[in-house]
């Protein structure tokens, strides 16, 4: 068995193994986050970058956990441009990355379909040249219509989708052809705000056909598992700033993860999160890599305990607290840390908690 098929073997046990439920506070780590674990496997959209501009000080924190020696791998649910395209992007930004540090969901779903048919297979690409590429990298055939009988369908994102092409994969799909997806996701972010993404479009061939693709990107575990292939990470750190995407992801292949606020997701959706997208570690910003992790103490002033529904947390200068129905939190320092101890009084409770008015006072305080 070849070392590849070795790490698809393991990588396919650990897939199975998703959490019932998530972690009950964020966890601390005496060693910096670089030192800890070998890849980062990073979000871009949020984490990285904002509009194709570089947030600030990520290229420079992202050199200097590579300088430490840890790994980097940029993975993205964007199927359209080539690896080598998003690296030319990064390197412009000043972030240090190569094509063979990028995965793609088009890659992704490239290796599902391989795995499915034979090799030489006729496969409709509905998507751009990174999709193009990597279905042809896998020994497959990309054709345009349902006469060349195609064996599969695979669609991903691209400005110029039309619906000529559409009504190709749906006479396809329709024929029996397996129908796959890059990603799901509803919208996509542009500087006018948020546009369909492949997620809606994907509903023109659902709804025609009545068949639901196999999603290959985040936060299906097939992206996640070509990131690990790729990179032969032993110990990976999902990296993003979604949580219903680069989270849950982690979450479900028993992966650990870094949530930073420079994207999507806010410290109130952080406090509420479901017990399935709850991250391992919060951290601002990509500089969280680069830093040890404070525990999260309980009230009996240990790392171990519960606290119960109404049990004290602290974290650096901060203490939450439940009282009734409230989240109260006091004392003062890092926002983060504040955050901390605000997640793990309310990730706690035996029962979750959604209400953004359970949770105003302590909002308040940490975006003082």
């Amino acid at each position: 068995m070849s070392d590849e098929d070795k790490q698809d073997s393991q990588t396919k046990q650990d897939s199975g193994t998703k959490q019932a439920s998530g972690t009950k506070r964020p966890r601390g780590s005496a060693q910096a986050l670089a030192d800890a674990y070998d890849v980062a496997l990073l979000d871009l959209d949020g984490v990285v970058y904002l509009g194709g501009t570089a947030i600030s000080g990520a290229p420079q924190a992202l050199r200097k956990a590579q300088d430490g020696g840890m790994r980097l791998a940029y993975v993205t649910n964007n199927a359209f441009r080539t690896p080598a395209a998003v690296a030319a992007l990064l390197q412009g930004m000043g972030a240090p990355a190569g094509p063979g540090d990028v995965v793609t969901s088009a890659q992704a779903a490239a290796r599902l379909l391989a795995e499915r048919l034979p090799p030489g297979a006729a496969v409709l690409v509905i998507g751009g040249t990174g999709l193009r590429i990597a279905v042809r990298e896998r020994g497959l055939r990309p054709v345009s219509t349902a006469a060349d009988k195609p064996a599969a369908v695979v669609q991903g994102y691209a400005p110029g989708i039309t619906y000529s092409a559409l009504a190709e994969g749906c006479l396809a799909v329709r024929d029996g052809a397996l129908f796959v997806a890059s990603n799901a996701d509803l919208t996509i972010p542009s500087a006018r705000g948020s546009q369909p993404g492949n997620g809606s479009l994907l509903q023109v061939i659902t709804s025609a056909t009545g068949v639901t693709p196999v999603v290959a990107g985040k936060p299906e575990v097939p992206l996640q598992r070509e990131s690990v292939l790729r990179t032969k990470a032993q110990r990976p750190l999902v990296v993003g700033d979604r949580l219903d995407t680069d989270i849950l992801g982690a979450n479900r292949v028993g992966t650990d993860a870094m949530l930073v606020l420079t994207g999507v997701t806010d410290p109130d959706e952080a406090i509420l999160a479901s017990p399935d997208q709850r991250p391992t570690y919060l951290a601002e910003d990509l500089n969280g890599l680069l830093q040890p992790h404070p525990e999260v103490t309980s009230g009996d002033g240990g790392d171990g305990g519960d606290g119960g529904d109404d049990g004290e947390y602290s974290c650096g200068g901060w203490t939450a607290r439940w009282a009734g129905d409230q989240l109260r939190l006091t004392g003062d320092g890092e926002r983060i840390d504040g955050l901390r101890a605000a997640c793990a009084a309310t990730w706690s409770r035996d029962t979750p908690v959604s209400s953004h008015d359970a949770i105003k006072d302590a909002s308040q305080r940490l975006n003082m």
